[in-house]
């Protein structure tokens, strides 16, 4: 490493944060960051210090003038990650009122595109790992492909179920992966109940 700019990319994976988390963490926008990283901004004395105070670093391994400590070969850095909202509960058995109240934020790692996040209440979808009481990352969307596990809201409820439907007989199944569990059947003027809130993108699962 050998520039500021590297520099602050290294100490701020290393620290597992987002441009925005250290941005907002410093007092600057998330553009200055970006600049910064690109080389294409410079740093003020001020702000130098504050970054510098920030990492626990003295200015010469911030400016790259002396190198940064290396990180073992057998250690695997975290994953940046970013925040989505979390929204309430989400059935995994029958379904439960959907409340779509603000509860809170959830880290997921940066390369997973989620808009929201939900925690799972239930055991219908065990076969597919997902677990009562985990997290659920969704990608918010109108529609998803025939065996994709989505979150579906019917009427003013929620669920996640995996979705299959056949446009010729407009039948829509919302299949549980649990065999304790039966599906859910929707024929021509009920799916005017059905509406897919989004595709299911990862989850977190406590280690059982």
């Amino acid at each position: 490493m050998n520039s500021f700019s590297d520099m602050l990319v290294f100490l701020r994976r290393r620290d597992n944060l987002s441009q925005q988390e250290l941005a907002s963490k410093i007092g600057l926008a998330k553009s200055t960051i970006s600049m910064y990283e690109r080389g294409e901004r410079k740093p003020s004395f001020e702000v130098l210090e504050l970054l510098a105070d920030y990492f626990n670093v003295n200015m010469d391994t911030l400016l790259g003038t002396t190198p940064a400590p290396s990180i073992p070969d057998n250690i695997i850095p975290m994953p940046v990650m970013n925040t989505v909202p979390l929204l309430g509960v989400i059935a995994c058995g029958d379904p439960i009122l959907a409340e779509e109240n603000l509860d809170g934020e959830v880290s997921v790692p940066e390369h997973v595109t989620a808009d929201f996040a939900l925690r799972c209440k239930g055991d219908s979808m065990i076969n597919a790992r997902i677990h009562d009481g985990d997290i659920v990352y969704i990608r918010q969307q109108d529609s998803v492909d025939n065996g994709q596990i989505a979150a579906v809201l019917i009427g003013d409820e929620a669920t996640l179920k995996r979705v299959n439907y056949n446009p010729a007989s407009k039948t829509l199944i919302l299949s549980p992966a649990n065999d304790a569990y039966a599906p859910f059947v929707f024929v021509g003027d009920e799916l005017d109940r059905v509406r897919i809130l989004g595709r299911a993108v990862a989850f977190t699962s406590a280690i059982r």
